[in-house]
């Protein structure tokens, strides 16, 4: 991998990872048309998500910080005031179990065969739709001091749907926390809440995992490229929860469906492989 190769593909992942339309499909779809020719791999992709992860940690630092404190106390007695930011720490934990248990369990499929392009041109469509289904009917009236143990779980459940390509963690969550009757930028600060440990751990692990791979010829390129991701994506951040303020997600929704069948398009003409 070339240093053009790896600010192109960290500008992408910085570009799409807090949007719902997959930032995993968009590094797998555009590494053939770099100059490596394939794939740059989950494991690159999870360690370039550490960037993106670190925007979100000091853009919402100060509730991280206050969530981290309420659930520190929520240990004690002395935790009745802050019972609110307690339970949204202690579901972000329990939002994390599903991804993790099925990560270990799917380890490699998600690494194999989840990485088919036709399975990700399919599943941008199909949870395209459902973006556009949960905009267009979710209530969108409770925020996020509101989310309950049910809530938790099955945003949690959303979001382990991301490890296929092509799902998008933003988008999964979102759209199950818009069918939960949450505003639009509630689901959209949860989910970015969410994805921290999650993102965070499995990042640090293929990194550990790939260790003596990075540290030859893939560490500049990599590292080049999480700069890139956490630069870029800071900026997404901000501009993204603007956005959603005052707009709907159907620009996102029609982005992933022609997507998607642009996808199918250079799949059935033998542009790019499915594998």
């Amino acid at each position: 991998m070339t240093i053009i190769d790896a600010v192109l593909l960290g500008l992408l992942q910085g570009l799409t990872e807090f949007l719902p339309i997959s930032s995993s499909a968009h590094l797998r779809i555009a590494g053939p048309f770099l100059s490596i020719g394939a794939d740059p791999g989950a494991a690159f992709t999870a360690v370039v998500q550490i960037g993106t992860e670190a925007a979100v940690l000091i853009y919402f630092r100060q509730d991280i910080w206050r969530i981290a404190k309420a659930w520190l106390r929520s240990f004690s007695s002395n935790a009745i005031n802050d019972r609110s930011d307690a339970r949204v720490g202690w579901l972000v934990l329990l939002g994390t179990l599903p991804i993790a248990i099925f990560g270990l369990l799917f380890k490699d499929a998600i690494e194999g065969s989840l990485r088919n392009l036709y399975l990700t041109a399919t599943m941008l469509i199909a949870f395209g739709i459902i973006l556009g289904i949960a905009d267009r009917w979710g209530a969108k009236l409770r925020t996020i001091d509101q989310i309950s143990w049910r809530d938790g779980l099955m945003l949690g459940l959303a979001q382990a749907m991301a490890l296929v390509p092509g799902v998008s963690r933003s988008g999964g969550t979102i759209s199950a926390g818009l069918l939960l009757g949450f505003t639009r930028e509630a689901a959209a600060r949860y989910s970015f809440l969410l994805a921290i440990p999650a993102v965070l751990a499995s990042g640090f692990f293929q990194l550990m995992r790939n260790w003596d791979d990075l540290s030859a010829t893939a560490a500049i390129p990599t590292a080049v490229a999480t700069l890139v991701a956490f630069s870029s994506g800071y900026g997404v951040i901000m501009g993204f929860l603007r956005l959603i303020s005052t707009h709907t997600y159907m620009p996102f929704v029609w982005y992933r469906i022609i997507l998607g069948l642009c996808l199918f398009l250079l799949l059935g003409t033998g542009t790019v492989s499915a594998t």
